[in-house]
């Protein structure tokens, strides 16, 4: 008698989370991946200029520490980071007007881990989170990726809008409100130091964490420094300031920190060990060695320098690559400009056309946590010389004239 053998089954494998169905990827690097021909000029990518980056000093400083410390630089590391280095950011911290010491910082893998641990130690699903509108598009995906709601803050010019966001936070009992208060991503807008000082009382009045994200403050070219949000007394209990040497050193070396009170630093650790265990340590030493051995405010001061020029460039041809009617505004540092076209226009529908002439800009609607401006487009000024972004500019004006 011969036995049937039953058709082998194969059953499908359980679904991915509902978190990772639901938020998509980031808009910027899907562009990027499309533009990424060498003839294309691409002011969609926030990328400093690769030409500025000290690599003379990068190297001394890896050369340095692997010659001299090997056995450190190759092992495992404390998760809150290199002793070293957290001095050597609670020093320029403090020297910026805000006293740090070593211990209140932790060293992330990029200020963008930091936002991911904050997501996982202060929000649970369902928890509110408060923006700014427009926003940093990671730190949407960030929230949204730990089930947070995330509901925009109205604003202005100067940023958001202190009575509003109180509003909003006596309706919505939000958990947090985080903010990139100085040359903002995507606006390039500054908060002025009487509306940070407004959004700090609000904070301290109805119990609210505030995320201050400061990757782009060193990079000014004209007008006075405005203080940390984090520098206010009264709000300094619920502050998380971070910071990034990815706009001022070199973005592959992933450094970056957060300064948070002592309760909400120590969950952070234990989301980070859950993570990576540690940030990588030959890099964390580098920096404290660069931080050491060279003068990095003067290495700001000339990429700056460089920066503030094709700003100017960019500003000066706008006229002429916008349609009529368009609007942007002048940034006093940082690497982004913000444009409004016309009522009729939808960058996110124009952007192909543009792409045919050979040049890239990200559309504003994927910014916004609620109803989207279609009107609106970031433009990065940094990364192309001021002859290349004139010839950007031209093309940019021909796509949308198409």
């Amino acid at each position: 008698m011969t036995v049937t053998e039953p058709a082998p089954v194969h059953a499908p494998v359980p679904p991915l989370a509902a978190r990772t169905r639901s938020i998509g990827g980031s808009p910027v690097r899907d562009i990027l991946a499309v533009t990424a021909r060498p003839e294309v000029i691409n002011f969609a990518g926030g990328l400093p200029a690769p030409e500025l980056f000290d690599a003379e000093g990068i190297a001394a400083a890896y050369a340095a520490v692997l010659a001299e410390a090997p056995e450190r630089a190759l092992q495992y590391s404390t998760t809150e980071g290199e002793p070293a280095l957290r001095t050597a950011l609670a020093e320029r911290t403090s020297a910026r007007g805000l006293p740090t010491a070593a211990d209140d910082i932790l060293v992330t893998t990029g200020s963008q881990q930091a936002l991911s641990l904050l997501a996982t130690a202060l929000l649970e699903p369902g928890d509110t989170v408060l923006v700014e509108s427009p926003c940093y598009l990671a730190a949407l995906q960030a929230f949204g990726l730990a089930g947070a709601r995330v509901l925009p803050v109205p604003g202005d010019a100067d940023g958001v809008d202190p009575q509003a966001l109180e509003e909003l936070v006596v309706r919505e009992r939000p958990k947090l409100f985080y903010t990139v208060p100085t040359f903002q991503n995507p606006t390039g807008r500054t908060m002025p130091a009487r509306r940070r000082a407004a959004v700090a009382a609000v904070a301290a009045r109805r119990g609210l964490w505030i995320i201050e994200d400061d990757p782009y403050g060193e990079l000014r070219f004209e007008g006075e420094r405005v203080p940390w949000i984090a520098a206010h007394e009264e709000a300094g209990d619920r502050v998380v300031l971070l910071g990034s040497f990815s706009k001022v050193m070199a973005p592959g070396l992933r450094l970056g920190w957060l300064r948070a009170p002592g309760e909400l630093r120590r969950a952070c650790t234990v989301a980070k060990q859950a993570a990576d265990l540690h940030t990588p340590t030959p890099n964390q030493l580098a920096a404290a060695r660069y931080l050491a051995d060279r003068d990095l405010d003067a290495h700001v001061a000339r990429v700056a320098a460089v920066y503030r020029d094709r700003r100017d460039a960019m500003l000066a041809g706008l006229a002429d690559a916008l349609p009529e009617g368009s609007a942007w505004d002048r940034p006093e540092g940082g690497m982004f400009l913000w444009a409004r076209l016309p009522e009729s226009y939808d960058t996110t529908a124009l952007l192909p056309r543009v792409v045919r002439q050979e040049v890239a800009y990200v559309p504003g609607a994927p910014f916004y946590a609620g109803d989207p401006d279609r009107a609106t487009l970031r433009l990065c000024f940094v990364t192309q010389t001021p002859e290349e972004i004139g010839e950007g500019l031209r093309r940019l004006g021909e796509g949308l004239r198409a």
